[in-house]
């Protein structure tokens, strides 16, 4: 079926394909890279009924990050829906496997990314993180109010609805307050882990898989560092360009918070210590 399906599409978007590859690692779409007489293409497939819908928003989120001159950004060439499947076809970035060496650049180029701001956070419309949505609407302005409404709390009611029980989330949210710095917003990747960053053959910082927004910047780099893959020289460099709050490094739980309900709400019972251990610092 994959590859009927993909002929299909080839054939509505007019391409010539010499041969396909199933690439690994994808756990919510099914991801192939397509050779085509006219070069190599990633195409997506997925057949959740909001999948064309989360297509589309990865578009935007990859647009935006492009217009941000930060980063090599792979180019989109087209989304659609043949039958009940959704597809999403982008350029492909040929990438070295060892990005030893190249750390500098990266942060520079994250120091770059979250030099872009705007007067409130959040963004025009709503995305994704991973197959969730991510809500984004607001006229916030202020990091924490945004944090806890726009990220905490639509996870938690998600994971109250899924059998996971926190008990007093009200004092919590006042207590967290306290300790989210009021910096301005940045423009975020969202979803910054090791493998949505990549370095191409040319030695260009390149990243996939957006969840953008207008948001607190210690959140990419709490991300970083919550599956590991970047270097403490990642870090370091990007405090040296653009200095952090002070005590930024005891800030990191807090953000690590809603990587992990996302994961709860994804995966499951496996990420319920890690995010009660963190409310427990903050009650």
């Amino acid at each position: 079926m994959p590859d009927e399906l993909i002929e299909q599409i080839a054939e509505k978007e007019n391409l010539v394909i010499k041969n396909t590859r199933k690439l690994s690692g994808g756990s919510i779409n099914s991801v192939y890279i397509l050779h085509t007489e006219s070069g190599d293409s990633v195409i997506k497939i997925n057949n959740r009924p909001d999948s064309a819908d989360m297509f589309r928003k990865e578009a935007d989120g990859l647009a935006i990050l492009k217009a941000a001159g930060a980063f090599k950004i792979p180019e989109v060439y087209g989304a659609g829906k043949m039958g009940k499947e959704s597809y999403f076809l982008m350029e492909y970035l040929p990438v070295r496997q060892d990005k030893t060496g190249t750390w500098e650049d990266f942060a520079v180029s994250l120091a770059k990314l979250h030099g872009h701001t705007a007067d409130s956070f959040g963004l025009d419309e709503d995305n994704y993180i991973g197959s969730l949505h991510q809500y984004n609407q607001s006229d916030l302005t202020h990091a924490g109010e945004f944090y806890i409404e726009k990220r905490l709390k639509p996870q938690f009611e998600m994971a109250g609805k899924n059998g996971f029980s926190f008990g007093n989330l009200n004092s919590f949210y006042e207590n967290l307050k306290y300790h989210i710095p009021d910096e301005k917003p940045a423009l975020i990747h969202g979803d910054l882990w090791n493998e949505n960053y990549m370095l191409t053959q040319t030695g260009q910082p390149a990243l996939i898989d957006p969840a953008v927004a207008y948001a607190p910047r210690e959140m990419d780099l709490a991300m970083m560092e919550l599956f590991g893959g970047f270097p403490q020289e990642a870090f370091s460099v990007y405090n040296e360009i653009a200095p952090l709050e002070k005590n930024w490094e005891e800030r990191r739980d807090i953000w690590q918070l809603y990587y992990l309900l996302v994961h709860l709400n994804l995966f499951g019972q496996n990420y319920f210590h890690p995010i009660t251990r963190i409310m427990g610092r903050f009650r």
